[in-house]
């Protein structure tokens, strides 16, 4: 059997974190689906930037939607993406059928620029949500302080949110807690959470590529040796035995006796940065029942090539990610500082990546105003 589709009997969902137009056009998502079982696909705007800034691809459309009247740089980008998000939810739609809902998910991230404002957020989540008109559609929503209460608030409107930029498990926990609020407001006013899907994107690799450097200039090389690149995984641990207990409690009963779904870890940042470790490590690590793990596509051809199954393997030696974090501290560097760090540096990095997508789309848009064909880039 293909080693990607034997997640599947393990109960973990394969997502693709990848998204560009020809993907869809060519046939590329189908034959995922059905060769590889892919149930899901995640977005963002770094992903964006790259398809739309970096490509030829979208011109066509660009210079068709603006051949009657110009548009505004967002008006753009919106009319670009939401092409994209629309057409891959329709070729998702199969899987979101067959799953009862349980998979073939599309994510659209809200503007990182919103991120530390939580009426903005939710009212632009709701927008997209309506824009998009999908209902296997995800509104990706940083973790966040201000992105949390925006969590509860979506939810209990019938929005379904991925639930980005997290790293931290007490902030996990605070999302869960989002997200069951969000459910009971929702079941108090008649709705029915049975529709809402949701899951929380614990980011791996990239707390490993900032704890590797703390641990390298510790001048420690046997702490060092020791720890480097078991951070994340071990972070992942604890992370999935907290969603077994905290929906397996009364809180969490009392609502899926209304029908409502687990929100669902979902492992993001699941590449290797490191070229000293396997390129497949973060997937054979976090193998889970009841998880979703969003991959690169370089990753999915790795997993494919040489990966190794081994079911339930999440749940192994908690005790040993216990440790591993203990001689983290011991070492004098600070998991939750680290996990602050790395929010406001995603939040930071997806805007940089908005602001370079937009000066992209300006250039583009000049040269057409000016009645020449866009270049590919400055």
């Amino acid at each position: 059997m293909n080693k990607l589709k034997q997640l599947e009997v393990c109960g973990q969902s394969l997502w693709l974190d990848y998204l560009m137009r020809s993907l869809i056009e060519k046939g590329a998502l189908l034959t995922m689906i059905e060769r590889d079982g892919l149930k899901g696909v995640t977005s963002n705007p770094s992903i964006f930037e790259r398809a739309i800034g970096e490509t030829d691809e979208y011109a066509g459309a660009l210079e068709q939607f603006q051949a009657h009247s110009d548009h505004d740089i967002p008006a753009i980008y919106e009319y670009l993406a939401i092409g994209d998000i629309r057409a891959a939810a329709d070729v998702l739609r199969l899987v979101y059928d067959q799953t009862q809902h349980r998979d073939g998910y599309i994510s659209l991230e809200c503007s990182p620029y919103l991120a530390n404002d939580t009426e903005a957020t939710v009212a632009e989540a709701l927008r997209l949500w309506a824009a998009v008109e999908r209902s296997n559609l995800m509104v990706k929503v940083p973790a966040t302080p201000a992105g949390i209460p925006a969590i509860r608030q979506l939810t209990g409107r019938g929005v379904n949110v991925n639930i980005t930029l997290l790293f931290s498990v007490n902030v996990y926990e605070q999302v869960v807690d989002a997200y069951m609020s969000g459910l009971e407001d929702l079941a108090r006013a008649g709705g029915d959470v049975s529709k809402i899907s949701s899951v929380a994107s614990i980011f791996v690799s990239r707390i490993d590529t900032a704890i590797d450097k703390r641990l390298d200039n510790l001048g420690n090389k046997r702490a060092a040796g020791q720890l480097r690149g078991k951070i994340g995984i071990a972070n992942a641990k604890l992370a999935y035995t907290r969603y077994k207990a905290l929906f397996s409690a009364p809180r969490w009963q009392l609502l899926a006796a209304l029908g409502a779904k687990t929100q669902r870890l979902l492992w993001a940042s699941t590449g290797v940065k490191d070229p000293a470790y396997k390129d497949t490590m973060y997937v054979e690590a976090l193998i889970g029942f009841d998880t979703v793990v969003t991959v690169p596509p370089a990753t999915m051809d790795a997993f494919r090539d040489h990966g190794e199954v081994t079911s339930g393997i999440i749940e192994q030696d908690v005790k040993g990610a216990r440790a591993v974090l203990a001689a983290l501290d011991r070492q004098g560097i600070s998991l939750n500082e680290i996990t602050d760090e790395l929010v406001k540096g995603g939040v930071q990095q997806f805007a940089d990546a908005f602001d370079k997508l937009f000066g992209a789309i300006a250039r583009r848009r000049h040269t057409l105003l000016k009645g020449d064909r866009a270049p590919l880039k400055e």
